[in-house]
């Protein structure tokens, strides 16, 4: 039998504070809470993207380094800068260009998970 993958993906990343997590991946992300389970501490939050939740585990410490980045397109990287930066969130830079192909912007959670923001420049694949 062939695999058959889905039409969902849940990033699933490990928060010290499960409340205020909510909070900031609402308000900074645009996310929506799905549901939260306290017993096991775990929430999903529903993001913009459509098929792609965040999901948040509540650990006693985040490991930093390694693992995935989480590679959100926006349509104005400038724009969503502007967002980051009003918000007071954490970047590793400004943006990075890469002529003919994308613009990259790193940022990080309030737990050091890190995120980035993409555009695709024009005829890009």
């Amino acid at each position: 039998m062939a695999l058959k993958i889905g039409y969902e993906l849940t990033c699933s990343m490990g928060v010290k504070d499960m409340t205020a997590s909510i909070a900031w991946y609402e308000r900074v992300m645009l996310c929506t809470l799905l549901y939260r389970a306290d017993e096991i501490g775990w929430c999903e939050l529903k993001s913009p993207m459509a098929g792609v939740n965040i999901g948040l585990s509540e650990v006693e410490t985040v490991v930093q380094g390694g693992g995935a980045t989480n590679v959100f397109e926006v349509e104005d990287i400038v724009a969503a800068k502007a967002h980051l930066d009003a918000e007071g969130v954490r970047q590793d830079g400004d943006i990075q260009h890469i002529p003919g192909l994308v613009k990259l912007l790193t940022f990080y959670d309030p737990d050091g998970n890190a995120f980035m923001f993409s555009r695709s420049e024009a005829g890009a694949v």
